[in-house]
């Protein structure tokens, strides 16, 4: 049998951190005096080429070879969305491919359990960098003095919430509760009992929550106040149902984007949505990750896409990165 290829596509196109060049072009096959076609779609994916093929008929007259070539491509189209994407699995089920993916990506996570020095490493590094995404000055070296219960040069709330992430760290490695709306309230009461008067209260109604950029473009709208309730405990039911069913990288990523989203709180819910995060991740024997300063545009970024397409692989790609930082961070 022999092979040849006839007309060209080329497309260019950067997406989760991997440059992709596509060729989709028309294969001829010659099996004795017949001639089979195939669309055939190949695509680099870091390291790896990845080829779709597609059979679309032997012996095709013109037209309807047209016609078989436009069908063929957008089906392979569909199959080229699961390598760049995965989808919401809250509003879709996921294809045998996308939780292969997932799969895929989670094998690179070197499983590990933290002694108590290296939780001490960790917590001193969560603390500073989950605050400092959100605005806070303290310093890492001053995270340790607080640690060790001495006091910068602060102001006090900042102190107050750097002491509470802390005491919140501690909570999510020493509570049996999975995901309850009831451990959400938690968590944020105990990073903010000092410092804000709605702690451990979900939005009330008119209070509503716009994020901008700093441009002082809106980015993001979190969900009406009325609607809050409903949509966390949708959340809470779905993970009850499919936490034996998809790898636990998806439901923490997809968990905390979707709290995210959701935007609960008043003020706080970065800070919660990472601690609900490890909660997770730990709850199915995984380390607990930390989501670092110097990667908050790349964090940013993997909300948006979230936001926007529903699609979480860019957040699942960056915990995996972060998980390798991590490694190298305590251990040292």
């Amino acid at each position: 049998m022999q092979c040849g290829e006839g007309d060209h596509k080329t497309e260019r196109y950067k997406s989760c951190g991997h440059l992709y060049t596509n060729r989709m072009f028309l294969e001829k096959r010659k099996a004795g005096k017949r001639t089979k076609y195939y669309v055939v779609h190949s695509f680099r994916d870091g390291k790896k080429v990845v080829k779709l093929r597609r059979y679309i008929g032997t012996d095709l007259p013109p037209e309807k070879l047209r016609k078989a070539r436009e069908k063929a491509e957008s089906f392979i189209r569909a199959q080229l969305r699961e390598y760049r994407e995965i989808r919401n699995p809250l509003t879709q089920t996921l294809s045998d491919t996308e939780i292969e993916q997932i799969k895929k990506l989670q094998h690179k996570i070197r499983i590990y359990h933290l002694d108590e020095r290296q939780w001490q490493r960790f917590t001193q590094a969560f603390s500073y960098d989950t605050n400092a995404i959100e605005g806070s000055t303290v310093t890492r070296k001053e995270v340790t003095a607080i640690m060790e219960g001495k006091t910068p040069d602060k102001g006090s709330d900042e102190i107050a919430e750097t002491r509470n992430v802390v005491a919140a760290v501690k909570h999510i490695r020493k509570t049996e509760n999975l995901l309850s709306l009831a451990l959400i309230k938690k968590i944020h009461w105990i990073c903010f009992k000092d410092t804000k008067d709605f702690a451990g209260k979900f939005r009330e109604k008119g209070v509503e929550v716009l994020i901008r950029d700093i441009n002082g473009n809106v980015v993001h709208t979190g969900a009406p106040a009325e609607k809050i309730g409903s949509l966390l405990r949708k959340m809470v039911i779905w993970y009850n149902e499919n936490r034996h069913k998809y790898p636990p990288i998806l439901l923490a990523a997809l968990i905390h984007n979707q709290f995210e989203d959701i935007h609960p709180f008043q003020d706080g819910n970065g800070r919660v949505g990472r601690l609900l995060l490890n909660n997770i991740l730990l709850k199915h024997d995984l380390p607990p990750v930390n989501i670092h300063f110097k990667n908050r545009t790349e964090y940013y970024k993997a909300l948006r896409a979230f936001d926007k397409d529903g699609n979480v692989r860019p957040m699942i790609e960056l915990i995996v990165k972060e998980y390798k930082k991590l490694q190298r961070d305590i251990r040292g």
